[in-house]
């Protein structure tokens, strides 16, 4: 590596980390209450949420892995792409509304506006923080493992910097500071992708076919690389990957919260419309780019041994491709913006998982409302602390688990466990307090058991020669579970918190409405 590559790369690098401590600073003394520090007082505007939500989602999975999935399984990827527009587009129309207007600061208000406050802000925060801690590993070993191969950093101090940075970034700046820092990194991220889309197609005459051709001819699949089966061969395995995407993102608690950052729910569908937009747009790109990296990195035996071996791994694909057709230069701004999306996604991801401990669990279940915003924005800043420094330990420890594996793993238990809480309280008058906690544990308890007795964990990880549990993803039947579960002991519960929780629905609906007409 030259060290041109190390003076772009650091150059960019600095730049954004100066530009977020500037903004956390002016975040900082704007944000007093805990409405500010959660939701940014709900004064940011649709087209600036949009901007941050989909900074929220285009993190260095969708980058670096997404481009990787492409150029090892062809058009396979495009289940990837698929998906994600698809529940975004999802959330536009079924879910916007109702949470911006019945919602406060976290998903939990929603949830315990109509059942049992206490016992839902428990199954709330247990489902925020087992979804929030794998995302927060897998995004700080991506970006310890970039670091320490881009710029040899030692991996431990890579990741310190990561995790020392998102605390700031929380700590002092709440939300305000987050969300302006996730569309710094958001407009990084789509100039960057589209510089290379532009120098990929350049290399074809601005020809797409021409691209496809030659990934074609390169390729050893040929032609099959346009063929479903590059990566998975089940229609459960695929049925499940979709499920994973389209309730998965509609249960992440960092993606929930940005509901609440916005004036009213009018906002709250032009920031979702903004987001499928530029999330759909870059997710075509990237598939492009995958493709361009068949025909361009196939053969070039520095990226790609004979075997069909990346160097350093599927997700160096975008950065290996940077580097042939941009030069030096160019591989180091890529690499640069790649570490700042990792930095701009854990921020948001740290500050649900604090929400869900402070103002969920501790201001709501232990002092029962009895606590003043003062107070509550203390306990989430020790949370904060607690829950960065848990992170980057536990990142350290799982520095060689493959970073898909954890992200899977926070996907499947957020359609699992969130999404049927929070779908069926919104759109279903017969659900129960007592429904939704079983049917919670129940998601729980299978997506974590069928993810280990995966291929994905039982043998990739543990070395075993076959899987106990057949099927690379399992939300087909930790959701499925979960559903039933809810539903069958919501119908079956006749106790009198049950009727008050029926009860409670017309109530809720009418209030909806209400703020539809604002």
């Amino acid at each position: 590596m030259g060290s041109s590559v190390n003076l772009s790369a650091i150059i960019v690098f600095v730049g954004f980390i100066s530009l977020s401590l500037f903004i956390t600073w002016w975040a900082a003394k704007r944000t007093h209450s805990a409405g500010e520090f959660y939701t940014a007082g709900g004064k940011i505007t649709g087209f600036q949420n949009g901007l941050a939500l989909a900074g929220d989602f285009m993190s260095a999975a969708t980058f670096l892995g997404l481009t990787g999935l492409a150029f090892i399984g062809g058009s396979d990827a495009m289940l990837f792409t698929a998906g994600v527009t698809v529940s975004w587009a999802f959330m536009l129309f079924a879910f916007a509304d109702r949470l911006r207007n019945l919602g406060k600061f976290t998903f939990a208000d929603v949830v315990a506006y109509r059942l049992h406050p206490e016992k839902l802000r428990v199954l709330a925060a247990t489902g925020t923080l087992t979804v929030a801690i794998p995302y927060l590993i897998a995004q700080m070993v991506g970006a310890g493992s970039l670091i320490e191969a881009l710029f040899d950093i030692p991996y431990l101090a890579a990741v310190l910097i990561v995790g020392t940075l998102m605390t700031v970034y929380v700590v002092f700046g709440g939300m305000l500071a987050t969300t302006w820092v996730q569309v710094t990194k958001a407009i990084l991220l789509l100039l960057g992708g589209t510089t290379l889309l532009f120098l990929v197609l350049s290399q074809f005459g601005f020809s797409v076919d021409a691209l496809f051709d030659k990934a074609a001819e390169v390729h050893p699949r040929g032609e099959g690389i346009f063929m479903p089966g590059g990566l998975y061969d089940d229609p459960i395995s695929v049925l499940s990957l979709g499920l994973a995407f389209v309730c998965g993102t509609a249960g992440l608690p960092h993606v929930l919260m940005r509901f609440f950052t916005v004036p009213d729910a009018a906002q709250a569908r032009r920031s979702i419309g903004y987001a499928v937009a530029i999330i759909g747009y870059f997710q075509a790109a990237i598939v492009i780019i995958g493709f361009g990296a068949i025909a361009l990195l196939t053969g070039q035996t520095e990226y790609v041994s004979e075997s069909g071996q990346i160097a350093g791994g599927a997700n160096m694909i975008s950065i290996h491709l940077s580097r042939l057709v941009g030069g030096e230069v160019f591989f180091g701004l890529i690499a640069a913006v790649a570490f700042a999306t990792i930095l701009a996604v854990v921020a948001g991801i740290l500050l649900s998982a604090s929400a869900a401990v402070a103002h969920d669990f501790y201001s709501r279940v232990i002092r029962k409302g009895e606590i003043s915003d003062a107070d509550e924005v203390r306990v989430t800043r020790w949370a904060t602390l607690f829950i960065g420094a848990t992170a980057i330990g536990l990142s350290v420890f799982f520095k060689n688990v493959n970073v898909g594996v954890l992200s899977t793993i926070a996907l499947a238990i957020a359609a699992s466990v969130n999404f049927p809480a929070i779908f069926l309280v919104l759109f279903w008058n017969g659900l129960t307090t007592r429904g939704t906690i079983a049917g919670g544990i129940t998601g729980l308890t299978v997506v974590l058991v069928l993810v280990f007795l995966s291929p994905t964990i039982w043998v990739n990880v543990l070395g075993n020669e076959v899987a106990v549990f057949p099927y690379a993803y399992p939300t087909l039947f930790s959701v499925s579970a979960a559903f039933l579960v809810t539903i069958v002991v919501s119908i079956l519960d006749d106790s009198e918190r049950a009727q008050v929780d029926r009860a409670a629905y017309s109530s809720q609906v009418v209030r909806s409405e209400l703020g539809e007409l604002k």
